[in-house]
């Protein structure tokens, strides 16, 4: 069974919920305000099947007042049934909302001409005219089919039907990290609280844990639903409630995120790209309203290349708390009630540096150009930098990222650990090396113990380096420790060397480069004590 999720959109009274009832039987407006006054204020759901294909409907409001709702709705579409009177066509909520799809790249959209039993054919054929011409400006967004409907000509309705189950499940590019905004959350008197939203991303399965980062707290999926179906499972582009055990007193806003732990940390900026709709200007240092998932924050946009105002450009957007966001992910801005634009997270993890090389860093994040990226990051951080977030930085998993660190040159890549260095640190610590054996010539050294010494330096990092230099005749490596390759133990001692392992060594009267005296023979020992305050001296002002 495929999933796919249609929003709808247009503006207010143009028929959305009258037709998603003749869809699906389902009516949306249940509130006791949504009855009386005849608009939809929340957001509703529903579905219809046939036999391969499972469409969700999100249904949103079409005043102009209710608009954070309707946006709240948009970032779960797959595809979008712009609703629009065949008699009134375009209106300015049908503007807002079709500019507010194209920000979000909901790429197709299916236009219904609603009320066509009241229009003449000749109105009919004007407004499609008038919407293609229209799309023209909106090149995110690609129109599927224009078809006119009544709720009263049950044939019309079939015809749409036909289109929805007829749309392309666009593939989504997933990195395999589950995120999950709440849009609704209550409790169910022997269950205990549920949450509802759209999976985003990624895959749950029942007995999982889920983390609410901004709780800080854990949770196990003690049940799944999908559409009012208990389901072991949950995937990208399903609309999803999910029952968390032990989670009885915990209170989920709307805009609550949920992911699996350690993959995404919280930030009070972010680097995006953005630009402005509907003729607006947006202006720098100004404060706006921040749309993301179904979350609502307040932000202040600070270009890097406008000082005043632009209509587009590379900025800051710096929050009032902290926001958990990830590569690529889409948002819309508002101010004063109104969408003035919006555009996509480049760098969801701000790191400071140049404006010069800030720039350069998002024109390559903004191409997908990650090789680029990855040069610029690696020289910021000479002591190494961690692809441990690549999730969440570059929509890339762990695989991905390596597979592009290792096409680079003068990269040094720890696999195991995620972390890449500058060639130029191994030459680095090849010196410290050296400088440790000229001044003390009996210095024994593992991998595992100077990476502990030297913080920066991963074990994959200094084992490549002590290699190199026994490559070059430098250093012999002996029963798990590396030696100076010039001093022949033989000749110190008429014991065999017996070693096993190599650990820090606890004993205060040892040097910590040292094994322990049950894994040397005595002789060996005495001497090692003897150089123990000169190669002291020496390692410290190595690591110095």
């Amino acid at each position: 069974m495929e999933y796919s999720i249609i929003g709808t959109a247009g503006h207010v009274d143009h028929g959305k919920t009258a037709l998603i009832t003749a869809l699906t039987g389902f009516e949306g407006d249940s509130l006791e305000e949504e009855k009386r006054r005849g608009i939809t204020i929340n957001l509703s759901f529903s579905s219809m099947q046939n036999e391969t294909k499972n469409v969700a409907f999100i249904d949103v409001p079409g005043h102009e007042k209710l608009l954070k709702n309707m946006i709240a709705g948009a970032f779960g579409f797959d595809a979008s049934l712009v609703v629009l009177d065949a008699n009134e066509g375009i209106m300015p909520q049908t503007r807002e909302h079709l500019e507010i799809l194209n920000l979000l790249h909901v790429k197709n959209i299916i236009i219904a001409l609603t009320k066509k039993d009241l229009a003449t054919s000749e109105v009919l054929e004007q407004r499609k005219y008038e919407i293609t011409e229209h799309l023209k400006s909106l090149k995110n967004l690609h129109l599927v089919e224009i078809i006119p409907v009544s709720i009263y000509e049950p044939s019309s309705i079939q015809k749409l039907k036909d289109a929805l189950f007829a749309l392309p499940v666009t593939p989504k590019k997933s990195n395999g990290l589950f995120r999950y905004y709440v849009d609704r959350s209550f409790s169910i008197a022997g269950a205990g609280t549920v949450v509802t939203g759209t999976v985003l991303d990624g895959t749950i399965k029942v007995g999982e844990k889920l983390f609410a980062p901004e709780l800080e707290k854990e949770f196990v999926i003690r049940n799944l639903q999908v559409h009012d179906h208990d389901v072991e499972s949950a995937y990208s582009s399903q609309r999803t409630a999910i029952n968390l055990q032990n989670a009885q007193k915990t209170s989920f806003e709307k805009g609550a995120l949920l992911c699996k732990k350690g993959f995404i940390r919280g930030l009070d900026c972010a680097d995006v790209w953005v630009e402005s709709i509907g003729g607006h200007t947006l202006k720098h240092n100004a404060k706006v309203i921040l749309y993301v998932g179904t979350k609502q924050v307040e932000a202040r946009i600070l270009f890097y290349e406008h000082d005043d105002k632009a209509d587009k450009g590379y900025a800051k957007l710096q929050f009032n708390h902290k926001l958990f966001l990830v590569h690529d992910e889409p948002f819309i801005i508002c101010s004063s009630g109104r969408t003035i634009g919006g555009g996509r997270v480049l760098n969801p993890i701000n790191d400071p540096m140049k404006k010069k090389v800030k720039l350069e860093l998002l024109k390559a994040l903004d191409t997908k150009d990650f090789k680029t990226t990855f040069t610029i990051l690696v020289e910021m951080h000479k002591h190494g930098f961690g692809l441990i977030s690549s999730n969440q930085r570059f929509g890339l998993n762990h695989e991905e990222a390596k597979g592009i660190a290792n096409e680079m040159s003068d990269v040094f890549v720890d696999e195991k650990g995620l972390v890449l260095y500058p060639i130029t640190m191994q030459e680095e610590l090849g010196r410290i090396v050296q400088a440790i054996y000229a001044k003390n010539a009996y210095a024994l050294l593992s991998a595992n113990s100077l990476s502990l010494k030297l913080k920066w330096a991963s074990v994959a990092l200094v084992e490549s380096v002590l290699q190199n230099l026994c490559d070059e005749g430098l250093l012999d490596f002996v029963g798990g420790i590396y030696k100076n390759a010039q001093i022949d133990i033989a000749k110190l001692s008429k014991h065999s060397l017996k070693i096993n392992s190599i650990t820090p060594c606890s004993q205060p009267n040892l040097h910590p480069m040292l094994p322990t005296t049950s894994t040397i023979s005595s002789i060996l020992t005495a001497r090692w004590a003897m150089t123990h305050s000169k190669a002291s001296h020496v390692l410290k002002r190595s690591y110095a």
